[in-house]
């Protein structure tokens, strides 16, 4: 009996899944593996850890639906947690595979893992890779990857004049699965977490998996049609349509940006194209770019300086970094940002690039903490699009414009005019007028004791910027 063993790492899906494609058509049975690495679990940076709560939670809701697919199939897939070398070579020594297909990762703590694992096989193991990290294939892109524009503007203008993305690999209709896998999808608490309630403020929640995923790109191209508004309701904050919430979908690989960007294109053809279902793919080429940059640079992407190599002006205050982190800087507009994400796992992306901003440029604190956090909390977290947005927002990435700066107060009048996301997310600050809401501590003696903020943080903040 020839078997092939096809892991699934961040592609948890069954649609446009090139290896789950390549080994039914070349092999008599599949062994679909997944592993919980246990390093995923405990380890640390910068003082946060590497994997949260929210982003756990939609982990395994993924993986149930994954494993559903396969019950439907006639079989299972084989969770295990541990170190992946060790798992596998087990796995190895039971079934005997001939081959490992799975897709070729960009982050170097990956890729040290494929390199151990080639060197750890046995001689009559093969391992094959595919690439679907991004829209456009790498061995599509117009240029030698050493050579990537430094500046995402000038990828994409490359890319719009050569256009070409792959088709959606179909799943393949007959699949023989191994027998005697688990399936048993571990809970949050055997992996050492308390369930949390649901955030009474939130407005929408995810759920994890490949159906979940197709059902939102359902709902909000073809039920709903929000994407036609999507260029001019993206830098919103309230609400579950303002937005596409894709990327949790993209992070787990539940849904690939091929499938995305075929929807996106049969949307235009049957229904409208305008400038804001363009923008969405945009989008998703800014998530091409981030990924080809990580790739290309490795581990220089995570150094203090960066890809540019510039040093940022840090001045480290633990006290300043946990007021950030835990929302709590007297700041309103950050303030309420940051509880959104420790409480739902999400944030808008106007809200990451002021809270970021804010805890670089202002607090001036060391933008790899921040980075380091978001990853921790983020349920839609992408190791090139996180520590690429840090490091393009701390100005030692590819930005072209160095120096960049939010006022955060400003972006909070501009973005919630009237202060209901501040108010939604402090309800402590819900009894001031939109004049006052975004800068509290310029409240008279009266009303600081009507609102009960005499010895609040929110007239006492941690830092006002006099260009504010």
């Amino acid at each position: 009996m020839r078997r092939a063993i096809v892991l699934f790492r961040n592609d948890l899906r069954f649609e446009d899944h090139e290896p789950m494609r390549k080994a039914a058509e070349n092999f008599n049975e599949i062994i679909p593996v997944y592993i919980f690495d246990r390093e995923w679990l405990k380890g640390e940076a910068f003082s946060s850890n590497r994997l949260g709560y929210h982003r756990l939670k939609f982990i395994l809701e993924a993986l149930s639906d994954l494993n559903q697919s396969f019950v439907n199939a006639g079989g299972k897939l084989h969770v295990l947690i541990g170190k992946p070398l060790d798992e596998l070579l087990k796995i190895i020594d039971d079934y005997h595979p001939s081959s490992i297909y799975l897709h070729k990762e960009i982050g170097p703590e990956e890729i040290k893992f494929e390199e151990s694992l080639e060197h750890n096989l046995p001689v009559e193991v093969k391992i094959i890779y595919s690439w679907n990290q991004t829209l456009v294939h790498i061995n599509d892109l117009p240029f030698k990857l050493n050579d990537l524009p430094h500046v995402f503007t000038d990828f994409r203008k490359i890319i719009e004049k050569q256009w070409y993305v792959r088709d959606v690999i179909k799943t393949p209709e007959d699949i023989v699965l191994c027998e005697g896998l688990n399936g048993e999808i571990p809970t949050l608490a055997q992996l050492g977490f308390e369930e949390v309630p649901q955030s009474e403020f939130t407005t929408f929640t995810f759920e994890g998996g490949e159906s979940a995923g197709s059902k939102r790109i359902e709902n909000y191209l073809w039920e709903s049609h929000h994407i036609l508004d999507y260029k001019q309701t993206r830098n919103q904050l309230l609400g579950e349509n303002y937005s596409s919430k894709f990327s949790p979908y993209l992070a787990q690989g539940c849904v690939s940006p091929r499938k995305i960007y075929c929807e996106i294109k049969k949307f235009e053809n049957e229904i409208e194209a305008n400038d804001a279902t363009y923008w969405l793919i945009f989008e998703l080429l800014w998530r091409d770019f981030f990924k080809f940059v990580a790739f290309k640079y490795g581990k220089k992407l995570f150094a203090k300086a960066g890809t540019n190599e510039r040093k940022p002006d840090v001045k480290p205050d633990t006290a300043k970094a946990e007021a950030w982190k835990q929302g709590k800087t007297g700041i309103p507009f950050i303030d309420a940002n940051m509880r959104e994400l420790n409480e739902t796992g999400f944030m808008s992306n106007r809200g990451r690039q002021n809270v970021a901003g804010f805890f670089v440029d202002d607090l001036k604190q060391d933008w790899r903490e921040g980075a380091a956090y978001f990853e921790q909390r983020l349920i839609d977290y992408d190791m090139a699009s996180n520590w690429g947005n840090w490091a393009y927002l701390a100005g030692v990435g590819n930005d072209p414009r160095p120096n960049r700066h939010f006022n955060v107060i400003s972006q909070a009048k501009r973005y919630d005019p009237i202060g209901e996301f501040v108010k939604r997310w402090l309800p402590e600050l819900k009894g001031l007028i939109e004049e006052d809401v975004h800068e509290p501590w310029k409240l008279s003696a009266d009303k600081r004791i009507i609102n009960k903020l005499e010895n609040s943080i929110y007239t006492h903040p941690i830092f006002i910027s006099p260009t504010w």
